[in-house]
């Protein structure tokens, strides 16, 4: 199977340690083909030296986050509509929902809006395939957390030739206008393409297997998939080529390992919340008098 033992050739080595600027260290550029055999999936870039020091970077990274967070839904009772959207796409076994509980528990669920899209319904295909997606949209103030998106219609229907090429064409387009739409509407959005080797994904599999309590989380439809690897992989370099915008990048996150999986999207979330900076909206109400009324009870 082609590509299957390549290694990339992109990204610092592990253990270097910078931290800074993770947003430009792993945004695709979306200015030439985009070939993932050139990203290698064990890679560390810009992460913590090891495992033990992954993991508490990323624990520090929670009390920061818990509160950009509450301070952007504080904003918006002041009328700040700004949010932000993470997209989690990968190949199964990637890591999107072990993202969302490991990732997305640093935050406060109340101000959280997680989707995770499957095979559309008859109520679904009855419309444009961007519908779905629209409805689970977070307002403002939110976190919304995509397990899958609106991309699974460039991908698995260009693997399973679900659609006419052209109408592929169009949905990519019709994805960045869709997405350029958002933003101008004060949504941040943050796309990570989780990076799992092809090796890495068979000891995963395996490890389901092996373990009847996972049993719920594997399907013979797996090693169907599996079985269409340079085709899925092919058809993510394309997405991730015509869909990196200046203004909705995507973000290559290397995902055999999962504390740096788990760090690295944490990091990013963290960049992105310090740069919207939310503010706590300031009292509409005279605090001194209220004090005051409070002390005479």
């Amino acid at each position: 199977m082609a590509g299957n033992g390549s290694k990339p050739k992109a990204g610092k080595a592990a253990g270097t340690g910078d931290t800074s600027g993770l947003r430009e260290l792993l945004r695709v550029r979306g200015d030439g083909r985009v070939d993932l055999a050139a990203y290698d999936a064990e890679a560390t870039p810009g992460g913590p030296g090891d495992k033990a020091a992954g993991l508490a970077a990323t624990a520090r990274m929670g009390e920061r986050l818990a509160g950009l967070q509450e301070r952007l839904w504080a904003a918006s009772t002041a009328g700040d509509r700004r949010r932000v959207l993470l997209v989690l796409q990968g190949m199964d076994t990637s890591g999107k929902g072990g993202t969302v509980k490991h990732v997305i528990g640093l935050f406060n669920p109340s101000g959280c809006r997680i989707r995770a899209f499957k095979a559309p319904t008859p109520e679904e295909q009855a419309h444009s395939f961007l519908w779905r997606v629209e409805k689970a949209l977070p307002v403002a103030g939110e976190l919304g957390i995509f397990d899958r998106s609106h991309y699974e219609d460039v991908l698995i229907a260009r693997v399973r030739e679900l659609a006419a090429p052209a109408e592929l064409e169009d949905r990519y387009d019709e994805i960045n206008r869709f997405e350029q739409s958002l933003t101008d509407d004060g949504v941040t959005v943050i796309k990570c393409f989780l990076h799992i080797s092809y090796d890495q994904q068979r000891r995963r599999l395996l490890s389901r297997l092996d373990n009847p309590d996972k049993h719920w989380k594997f399907s013979p439809g797996d090693i169907e998939d599996r079985a269409l690897w340079p085709a899925y992989q092919e058809a993510y370099g394309i997405a991730l080529e015509r869909c990196s915008t200046p203004h909705a990048p995507w973000f290559v996150i290397p995902a055999d390992r999962k504390w740096y999986r788990n760090w690295a999207v944490s990091k990013l979330l963290l960049e992105h919340l310090e740069a919207l900076d939310p503010q706590y909206p300031k009292a509409d109400f005279d605090v001194a008098e209220c004090r005051k009324q409070l002390l005479a009870q």
